[in-house]
C-alpha cells in the first residue's frame, strides 16, 4: 500500500503567467514540470529550502508535456540535480524536449497558419532560445500504463492524455489518487479565456478517463484555469472541485465543438475579423480575447476541429 506524501506548489511568475511546478516529497523526491530556463534556480530552489529540503536531490524529472512553459527548465533542473534526475516525458512530446526547432514547427503546422503576424514564427524562434535551457534527450520515454518507483512503497503511475498536445500525460500517485495533468484539464481557459488543444476528440476522452477511471482525490493543474463565470481555480483541487473542474471542461469542449462545427459546415470565408476565418465561432461563443497573445489557444484549438472534421475545408474569401 502506498503511503500518502506530501506535494508542495513550487511556482515561477512568467510574463501574465504563473508557471507551476510541484514537488512530491517521496524517498526519491520528485518535481513534475519545470517552468522556463531561470525557474529552478530562481523558484524551485529557495522554495525548497524554505521547507527544508534541496533541490540537488531531486531524482525524478516528471514531464507533462512538451510546451516551453513545462519542459523549459529541464535542462537546468537536471543539471542542478548534477544529472543524476531521471527526465521522463512521453515519446509523441519528446521531440519539443529534444530540439527548439520542433516548437516552431508546430506553430507553422497549426496556429501560425492564421495569425496575421509575419514575424510570429521568428518571435516563437526567439522564445524558445530564451525560456529552453537547454535541447536534452529524455532519460526514459513512456507510453501511458508505466509505473515509476520514487523509492520505498511510493510508486506513480502514468495515464495518457492526449488532446493538449499528442504527449500529453497525467501522473498519479498510485493510494492517494493525487493527480498531476499540466494542461490536460483547460476548463474554460486561462489567461487568454479559451481552451486549448489540439485535438479534440483525444481531449474529451482524456478528460473522460480522468472522471470515470482515474477519479482525482486532489488534482493539481498546470495553471489558474477559469470557471464559466471568469474566476480562476487554484492549481490544488479537492475531490469536489476537480469533479467540478472535469465536468466544466467537458461542457466548455461541447460548447466550441457546436460552434467550430457549424462554422466549418457553413464553409470558411476569410475577413477583416482577428479571428477570421473563425469568425463565426467567437461570436457565437461571445469571445473577445486577444487571439494574437501566445499561445493563441483559439486558432490551435479551431485548427484542431477544422484537422479532425473537416480536413479539406478551404477559405472562401470575402475580401475583394
Amino acid at each position: 500500500m502506498t503511503r500518502d506524501v506530501t506535494v508542495h506548489p513550487l511556482v515561477s511568475p512568467w510574463g501574465r503567467f504563473g508557471l507551476y511546478s510541484f514537488f512530491i516529497d517521496a524517498p526519491e523526491p520528485a518535481i513534475v514540470d519545470t517552468g522556463i530556463a531561470t525557474s529552478p534556480a530562481q523558484g524551485m530552489a529557495p522554495a525548497l529550502e524554505a521547507i527544508g529540503r534541496r533541490i540537488e536531490d531531486v531524482r525524478w524529472i516528471l514531464l507533462t508535456h512538451g510546451h516551453i512553459d513545462h519542459i523549459g527548465g529541464a535542462h537546468a533542473l537536471w543539471e542542478l540535480t548534477g544529472r543524476r534526475a531521471q527526465v521522463v516525458i512521453h515519446e509523441a512530446d519528446a521531440p519539443m524536449l529534444r530540439s527548439r526547432r520542433a516548437h516552431v514547427a508546430e506553430y507553422r503546422a497549426g496556429r501560425g497558419r492564421y495569425l496575421r503576424d509575419p514575424e510570429g514564427e521568428a518571435k516563437v524562434a526567439a522564445a524558445t532560445d530564451a525560456v529552453i535551457s537547454g535541447e536534452m534527450e529524455p532519460t526514459l520515454l513512456v507510453k501511458g500504463g508505466e509505473r515509476l518507483s520514487l523509492g520505498g512503497d511510493v510508486t506513480v503511475s502514468v495515464h495518457a492524455v492526449p488532446g493538449h498536445t499528442p504527449g500529453s500525460v497525467a501522473y498519479v500517485v498510485d493510494g492517494q489518487r493525487s493527480v498531476f495533468v499540466g494542461d490536460a484539464v483547460q476548463v474554460h481557459g486561462a489567461a487568454n479565456g479559451f481552451p486549448g488543444y489540439t485535438d479534440p476528440a483525444a481531449y474529451r476522452a482524456g478528460l473522460e478517463h480522468l472522471r470515470d477511471e482515474v477519479r482525482p482525490r486532489h488534482l493539481y493543474l498546470g495553471h489558474p484555469y477559469r470557471r464559466a463565470d471568469g474566476t480562476p481555480y487554484g492549481v490544488e483541487l479537492d475531490e469536489t472541485q476537480a469533479r467540478e473542474a472535469i465536468t466544466q471542461s467537458l461542457a466548455a469542449e461541447d460548447r466550441v465543438a457546436e460552434a467550430a462545427c457549424r462554422c466549418l459546415e457553413a464553409g470558411l470565408r476569410e475577413s477583416d475579423s482577428p479571428y477570421s476565418p473563425f469568425a463565426p465561432v467567437a461570436e457565437a461563443l461571445g469571445y473577445s480575447g486577444d487571439p494574437v497573445l501566445e499561445p493563441s489557444p483559439f486558432f490551435t484549438s479551431l485548427h484542431g476541429y477544422r484537422a479532425q472534421h473537416h480536413p479539406t475545408a478551404q477559405y472562401r474569401s470575402t475580401t475583394p
